[in-house]
């Protein structure tokens, strides 16, 4: 065979393994959504349980079918939540021949980070977060104003800051991976401080509804997570150019030619 047939035998054979790794993962989310959309009413009863305790509300549902879309709505993200392992396995072992070593030590450490601040992201948007912007809903309640809120409202608002304080925890671990791979300086991103906070700023409004108290909420712990990932970076402070990949000059290039042709050098 040639080298273009080679090429090509490779392509395909990569995209065979891609296809065989998203169809286990699509047959296994397929699987999983049927128990968990039995468990799905559970869940929302906690939900509902735990709101009515913060705020001393009733929730309600205004379409015939809306409990049950919301119940599907559930039931996939806990499905995508909880098989999420076994996707990122298999995305794993599709890229696992490609790198060295050094490169799988890294992302194998990255691939837990990640789980790990994405996880603490969502239970601090739980936990924390949420029950302060629905109390701050509920502050501007009076006796000629009372609140009447939509159980799809809530937990729609619930999974998406969710998802964008999951999202957003992940920022000390980009900045980590940035300085250690020396994509950018250390010292670099010390000096941009104000332009980081004004990002961070903008991506919260961006993620967050149009309210203050929710912006803030996001936007601290954020910049707080930025300064930790510059702290574990320290240690790449004052890196030398040394450190950093040489360029291959054309004089590189002739001496590698003559020396793989025998020839010599002058």
């Amino acid at each position: 065979m040639s080298s273009k047939q080679d090429q090509e035998a490779t392509l395909i054979s990569h995209l065979e393994a891609l296809r065989r790794a998203l169809l286990r993962s699509i047959v296994a989310l397929a699987i999983g959504i049927v128990p968990l959309f039995l468990v799905s009413p559970y869940v929302l009863d906690w939900f509902c349980e735990q709101i009515a305790l913060q705020g001393g509300v009733t929730l309600h549902y205004f379409s015939p079918m809306e409990v049950f879309l919301l119940q599907l709505k559930i039931s996939a993200l806990l499905d995508c939540v909880l098989f999420s392992p076994y996707i990122a396995w298999n995305m794993w072992q599709f890229v696992l021949p490609a790198l060295y070593n050094n490169e799988k030590r890294f992302i194998r450490s990255i691939v837990a980070l990640t789980s790990m601040l994405f996880i603490a992201g969502v239970a601090f948007c739980l936990i924390v977060c949420f029950p302060l912007i629905v109390q701050f809903g509920m502050s501007f309640a009076s006796t000629t104003l009372q609140p009447v809120f939509g159980i799809s409202n809530l937990v729609t608002l619930a999974l998406w800051l969710s998802l964008a304080f999951g999202c957003m925890f992940q920022f000390p671990l980009v900045t980590y991976a940035l300085i250690r791979a020396d994509i950018v300086n250390y010292e670099t991103v010390c000096s941009k401080r104000p332009y980081v906070v004004v990002a961070i700023l903008l991506f919260a409004a961006f993620l967050t509804p149009p309210d203050i108290i929710s912006q803030l909420l996001l936007g601290a712990p954020t910049y707080l997570l930025f300064e930790a990932g510059l702290l574990a970076a320290r240690r790449f402070h004052g890196r030398s150019p040394a450190h950093r990949a040489k360029p291959i000059t054309k004089t590189d290039v002739t001496k590698i030619i003559q020396q793989k042709n025998n020839f010599p050098t002058k």
